[in-house]
Parts: structure tokens; C-alpha cells; sequence
């Protein structure tokens, strides 16, 4: 079989397609021949060296994917061969490498997907969906009425927390750096898009939100953004903090902090993926309230052999949506 993995950090370059024996499942796991598999930025921070977790060089990729389960190790389960299935991303990018045409990993980690989604569908929904779940209702509690701000609103992740806000009956208002994708995030659902580049962020979000100001902010880039999100937020409002993508310093007013209460909350998706109560409301939440599949047409796919051109648009910033490589 064929694996991807990378002997030095650096740019996409690094990743090499190899060939490596087929995996057994140990007692627990399944193995999964895999169809597609989802890009985050986490694995491209990882490759980079920036990531907070280091691996053993060299090391493989991947957080998500979908395919059909090919073997299973010992131990009952309602998982057979032959089942479509995708992955609930695992705490680890370093134990579970899904960056492979098969992969073994624990069978709590597996869902079968609804047969409506296809392999792209399916491996493009889980990091997305559960990351915004997350810090909108377990951390943020978004409630109806609500202002919530969305920055990286181009994102996957950006594009589910829409769709998030939205069931909820809060209002969403994207941010974006550029004109181009203003349209599609109109298209998602955004109930308002600021252009950053061209627009006083300040003025407009006290604008849109007015005196009760913004109470929840979304944001995976920190960075001297920071400023003028803080100075437009509500009375005791939320920013969580799920990336830190820029190198720059974060100036989170003081100021604003003490007069309005606010609190900056760090969050990673494994306080969802690694509590099975969490994890359990969650896919209830998207299974019933959320139709996955509604974002296909903001997936970009790739082959396999082309996983390096992934890596290259991924670290562009000019995607609107997911990555996905089918494999």
C-alpha cells in the first residue's frame, strides 16, 4: 500500500508517497481501505514544525477520512466489512495517520455515514463540523439573538460555524480579507460579510451589532485583529481562540477586558473528541440538526499522487471550504 510521510519539517515539498506493508488491526481497531481523506491546517502546521504537538521524524499525517472497512481486530462491534464508515478525528495527529490507502484505527472512532454523503462528503465533515460545534455551544453557548463574529468565515471550519449560528438563532457575520469570496459567504448563510481589507472592522461591526455590541467571536488567527474585535465586543462576551494561525502579537486590550468582562478562551476540538458525552451530543447535534452534505459544492478535491499540490493550495488561502484528496 501507499503512505504518505515526511523526514524533515518544512514546506509541501517534504512529503514523500512511499510504499509500506499493509497494517493489521490490533484488538479494538479496524482497518479501513481508504476513499478520501480531509486537509486541516493542523497537519500542515505539524509538517512546518509548528504545531503544539512534535512527532518522531519521520512521521505520517492526518486527522480525517472516509473509506470501507476492510478487517477488523478482535472484539464485538456493530462495524462489519464492508461498511462505509469516516473518522471521528482522534486526539493525536501522531497515533492515527490517516494520510494512507489503508489505516487502522479504534473502532470508537468510527461512524457510518449516511449513504446520501459521498466519500468526499463524508471525509470533509467531521473536523469541520465538530470544531465549531464546540466552541459555539460548549463553550460559547451561543444563545438566539446572539451577534457572533466568524473570522477565516472562508474556512471549513468558518462555513460550519455559519451553518451553526444560523440553527441556533443567532446572526453570523463573516470576515474576510478580500472581495472574492464576499459572494459565497453570502451564498453560506453569513447574514453579514465584512471585507477587512476595505473596511473600518470597528465601525461596521458597531454598526451591524449596535449598543449590545458583538458577544461572541470565532477566530483561529489572533494577530493584531485582536484590537479592534476586543473593542467592538459585548459586556461580558466570549472570543474563543481555536487556532493562533498568525505570528504577530496578540494585543487583547486590557483595557476592554477589565471595563467589559471578557473573557479569551483557548479551545481544541480533542475537549469534544476526547469526552465520549461531548462527543455523543455532538453527533447528535449534527446528524439531526446539521446536513453535512449541504457544503459540497466548497469542497476542492485532489488524487493521491498529487497530495504535495494539496498541501501547496491549502497553505494559499484561496480555498472556500475544505480540501479533500481522494484516494
Amino acid at each position: 500500500m501507499r503512505v504518505v510521510r515526511f523526514y524533515r519539517h518544512g514546506g509541501p515539498e517534504v512529503l514523500r508517497l512511499e510504499t509500506a506493508e499493509l497494517p493489521s488491526p490490533r484488538p479494538g481497531e479496524v482497518r479501513i481501505k481508504v476513499k478520501a481523506l480531509g486537509l486541516n491546517r493542523a497537519e500542515a502546521l505539524m509538517r512546518a514544525g509548528t504545531y503544539i504537538e512534535q512527532p518522531t521524524l519521520p512521521s505520517g499525517l492526518g486527522l480525517e477520512a472516509a473509506g470501507i472497512v476492510d478487517e477488523l481486530g478482535s472484539g464485538e462491534s456493530d462495524i462489519q466489512p464492508g461498511d462505509s464508515v469516516s473518522i471521528i478525528p482522534p486526539i493525536s495527529i501522531i497515533r492515527c495517520p490517516t494520510y494512507a490507502e489503508y489505516i487502522c484505527v479504534p473502532i470508537e472512532r468510527v461512524v457510518k455515514h449516511p449513504p446520501t454523503l459521498s466519500w468526499e462528503e463524508a471525509a470533509a465533515a467531521w473536523m469541520q463540523y465538530l470544531t465549531a460545534y464546540g466552541a459555539l455551544i460548549e463553550v460559547a453557548d451561543v444563545r438566539p439573538g446572539d451577534y457572533v463574529v466568524i473570522t477565516a468565515a472562508s474556512s471549513s471550519v468558518g462555513l460550519a460555524a455559519i451553518q451553526i449560528v444560523n440553527v441556533l438563532g443567532a446572526i453570523p457575520i463573516a470576515i474576510t480579507r478580500g472581495k472574492t469570496k464576499l459572494q459565497a459567504l453570502i451564498d453560506a448563510g453569513a447574514a453579514h460579510v465584512i471585507v477587512s481589507s476595505e473596511e473600518n472592522l470597528v465601525h461596521r461591526l458597531r454598526e451591524i451589532a449596535g449598543p449590545s455590541g458583538v458577544r461572541v467571536i470565532l477566530d483561529p488567527i489572533g494577530g493584531p485583529i485582536f484590537e479592534p474585535l476586543t473593542t467592538a465586543m459585548a459586556k461580558g462576551g466570549v472570543l474563543v481562540e481555536y487556532g493562533g494561525l498568525s505570528r504577530q502579537p496578540k494585543p487583547f486590550r486590557l483595557a476592554s477586558v477589565l471595563e467589559k468582562s471578557l473573557t479569551l478562551r483557548g479551545y481544541l476540538v480533542h475537549e469534544i473528541t476526547g469526552h465520549m458525552t461531548r462527543l455523543d451530543a455532538a453527533k447528535r447535534f449534527i446528524f439531526h440538526g446539521l446536513k453535512p452534505g449541504a457544503q459540497a459544492k466548497n469542497i476542492q478535491g485532489f488524487q493521491f499522487d498529487d497530495i504535495i499540490d494539496a498541501h501547496r493550495y491549502l497553505e494559499s488561502n484561496e480555498q472556500i471550504g475544505k480540501i479533500v484528496v481522494v484516494v
